[in-house]
């Protein structure tokens, strides 16, 4: 099913001036649509899959999408809208043939009798599936509409094309638009993130017990992705990726480090689910650390509770950024500068999204939007220290996703 909360795209899309949304990126067409995209999209174009989204929320949603998909998004969604266009990959439905009985004829024939016959593109046809776009837009008298796209993924060649096919289109960037839809995010979502959590801080856990003398930072990342997989098989899901950025000790370009006493271990990790990557960090050490490095944290740990308690409906990522950049300033760290303090979370292509809790960002912070909340510092010659959360924003304040305590542990004193 889709993720859109149609009412809010409507009332998003009438601000913005826009009668519909056209989206050409995989993870949009996902969101929107409610099923993969399919494979025919790995070639980084747009074009083999694109989602309809109209402002009218009564409208039924529409999709383009290769014959290779067909099948598995009729599954999904078989209300939306879907036409489809040929691809490289060639593929019949034999169902009707006995497997025993039928030869080169009979394959044939099915062929035939499904129009499948012909031959098939290198890859798949732009224009054929900028075709179907024309189509269906005139067929919901959208043909001479105001339409917003995802320009933010769109091949500049590629939108050059659609505008050259369909010059009567008022295409416009709908990607900011785009984006106020997915930070707010669905209860399934919301769900698929908490799993991605629960996940990572599975592997934390598999890391901080493998932690020894001498243990180079490649078998720490081995033991924290084991954990991460090993607790999301108990959880009864899988993973469809992970991340992690791990160091140790004072170098923080060496990645064959090993843990020696006193060292900083800083990992931030995260796991796919279902495409949807969670994004937290813990901080340990090996032995008393450095005082300074002590003395850090403890801002850190400041700086972060400061900005948690910004984090309400009503307030503004900004708002998080100041409170927490004035904390470590307190703190007698002056010359401290962080461009962020933290992101949303979701299904998008990259780890941290928008909106950030950036300097003077005015975005409004809204229930049931997901963030992860980060104070980190990074000292060559020193370590790396970090604290970071995910969060569901309610609509008193947040509630956490992850379980771990945040303070800078010693492992060795285990």
């Amino acid at each position: 099913m889709s993720d859109i909360d149609r009412r809010r795209a409507s009332r998003l899309m009438a601000e913005a001036g826009l009668e519909a949304l056209v989206l050409f990126q995989p993870e949009a067409f996902r969101y929107a649509i409610g099923a993969p995209a399919g494979v025919a999209t790995m070639w980084g174009r747009a074009g083999s899959a694109i989602a309809l989204v109209p402002a009218d929320e009564g409208a039924t949603l529409a999709a383009i999408a290769s014959d290779h998909a067909a099948g598995q998004i009729r599954k999904a969604v078989p209300a939306v809208d879907l036409r489809t266009h040929r691809i490289w990959i060639d593929m019949v439905d034999l169902n009707a043939l006995d497997g025993q009985m039928a030869g080169p004829a009979e394959v044939d024939e099915a062929y035939r009798a499904q129009h499948l016959q012909g031959p098939r593109p290198e890859t798949f046809d732009l224009k054929q599936c900028f075709a179907l776009l024309g189509d269906l837009l005139s067929e919901r008298h959208l043909q001479r509409a105001c339409i917003g796209v995802d320009l933010e993924f769109m091949p500049a060649a590629d939108f050059a094309i659609l505008t050259r096919l369909l010059p009567e289109v008022c295409w416009v960037d709908g990607s900011e638009t785009l984006r106020r839809l997915r930070a707010v995010k669905s209860s399934r979502e919301i769900g698929l993130l908490r799993r991605a959590a629960t996940a990572a801080e599975g592997g934390l856990v598999r890391m901080a017990e493998a932690v020894r003398p001498g243990v180079p930072l490649g078998d720490l990342s081995a033991a924290w992705k084991s954990g991460a997989a090993d607790a999301a098989t108990a959880g009864g899901f899988s993973l469809s990726g992970h991340w992690d950025f791990i160091s140790v000790g004072p170098d923080l370009s060496d990645m064959a480090a090993r843990v020696t006493q006193g060292a900083l271990i800083k990992a931030d990790v995260g796991t796919l689910v279902e495409g949807y990557s969670s994004d937290g960090a813990r901080t340990f050490s090996f032995g008393t650390p450095a005082p300074l490095a002590g003395r850090i944290f403890g801002a850190l740990e400041q700086a972060f509770a400061a900005g948690l308690e910004q984090i309400v409906p009503g307030n503004s990522f900004g708002a998080v950024h100041a409170a927490m950049l004035t904390s470590m300033r307190k703190a007698g760290f002056g010359a401290y500068d962080r461009g962020h303090f933290g992101h949303s979370v979701g299904g998008g292509v990259g780890i941290e999204e928008w909106p950030f809790f950036s300097a003077g960002n005015g975005e409004i912070i809204e229930a049931d939007m997901v963030v992860a909340l980060e104070a980190p510092f990074y000292g060559q010659g020193l370590g790396a220290l970090m604290i970071e959360d995910q969060f569901l924003v309610t609509a008193t304040g947040v509630e956490p996703m992850n379980i771990l305590q945040r303070g800078l542990v010693d492992l060795a004193a285990r």
